[in-house]
């Protein structure tokens, strides 16, 4: 039996080109490789598992590759058969959420003294720079504003505010966004492909809203889902194990509703609630789903973020819906949310949701 590489490592990219979701920066980056216009410091900020550290690497690798192609590094010099076999002695790593006390830095600073032995650059990256401690930072501000020629530093945090202003001002900083939806999607089927898993439209697009703009949650997502449902991805069988309300929950709910069926609508509620879903979480599901389908009358269908025949589902239901009962279920369900965690009978405040949004629906009819 082979041993099991979890997607996020055995997929992490090695190239600019393959860096999900984040081209503005990739290109910035490039551009500063090819011209040689390289700062001494970089800051990468931005929610977690969106390409930072590994942006960093890729960034490290190509700049001490004695042979590139543009900005890429061509994985075939000293440099970069070092660095892809993990010993290269240029590149080095502190991960700020462990060693972040000033003797740790004081250590630091003295590796930046020492010349790189292969290529021009020696390449310090920081993980989670914003714990280091207030004396540590004060340690690190001299050698971050004027360091060694060799030495350039890339620091990484997902809490941006907590860098205090003297190292901002000495960064060149960068703030990585959350990966779209059709981004993560299309990385899934790639991966899908390789892995020769077969899927669903809709598996993939749920596994990518749950991560919630983070790859690397995705690929993890993913690999539970292939387990569980052995290599073919079925809708169904991944909203089970995301412990997620699916799609067809809500479509469901929203033509009771429509029809002014508030006796199967309450049925149909109880059965989710018995699946050991909370009356807010499907409130909320259910408020996000008639947004959307508020989205999909019109041109701003382009800000709802599914792909393919999900996409196709939306736009067909929308159609049967009246703005007028769409403004009105999102106003109901609104108020009612921010009335739930106070309330000492969520389910029942609940149900006087969809009653009166079904009453909606009869008047409509």
């Amino acid at each position: 039996m082979s041993e099991f590489i979890v997607s996020a490592r055995k997929y992490r990219p090695a190239t600019f080109a393959s860096v999900v979701g984040q081209q503005s920066i990739t290109s910035t980056l490039k551009n500063a490789i090819e011209r040689g216009q390289l700062a001494h410091a970089y800051l990468f900020c931005g929610p977690r598992g969106v390409g930072k550290t590994t942006c960093a690497r890729i960034f490290a690798k190509a700049i001490n590759c004695m042979n590139p192609n543009g900005a890429e590094a061509c994985n075939e010099c000293e440099s970069c058969r070092s660095f892809n076999e993990g010993r290269s002695l240029n590149i080095h790593e502190l991960d700020a959420a462990s060693n972040n006390s000033v003797d740790d830095i004081r250590s630091l600073i003295d590796q930046v003294r020492i010349l790189p032995q292969i290529g021009k650059y020696s390449l310090f990256i920081i993980d989670e720079v914003h714990m280091l401690s207030q004396q540590a930072f004060n340690a690190f501000l001299k050698t971050l504003e004027e360091p060694p020629k060799h030495a350039v530093f890339i620091l990484a945090t997902t809490e941006k505010h907590k860098i205090i202003p003297t190292i901002l001002s000495r960064c060149q900083v960068h703030d990585f966004n959350r990966i779209k939806i059709e981004d993560a999607v299309g990385y899934l089927k790639h991966i899908a492909q390789q892995e020769g898993v077969t899927f669903d439209e809709e598996s993939l697009n749920l596994i990518a809203q749950k991560a919630d703009g983070g790859m690397r949650d995705a690929l993890s997502m993913f690999d539970k889902a292939v387990s569980f449902c052995n290599s073919q991805l079925q809708y169904k069988e991944v909203a089970q194990t995301l412990n997620v309300l699916d799609y067809d929950t809500y479509f469901t709910m929203t033509d009771l509703l429509l029809a002014g069926d508030y006796t199967t609508a309450l049925i149909r509620f109880d059965e989710v609630l018995s699946k050991g879903f909370s009356a807010q979480t499907f409130m909320s599901g259910l408020n996000q789903h008639m947004r959307d389908l508020l989205l999909a009358k019109g041109p701003a269908i382009s800000l709802i973020e599914l792909t393919g025949s999900l996409l196709e589902r939306y736009r067909q239901q929308a159609a049967q819906c009246s703005t007028e009962f769409l403004f009105g279920t999102i106003s109901l369900l609104t108020e009612a949310d921010g009335k739930i965690k106070q309330s000492s009978n969520q389910r029942l405040l609940v149900e006087l949701g969809l009653m009166k949004i079904a009453g909606l629906g009869k008047k409509k009819k």
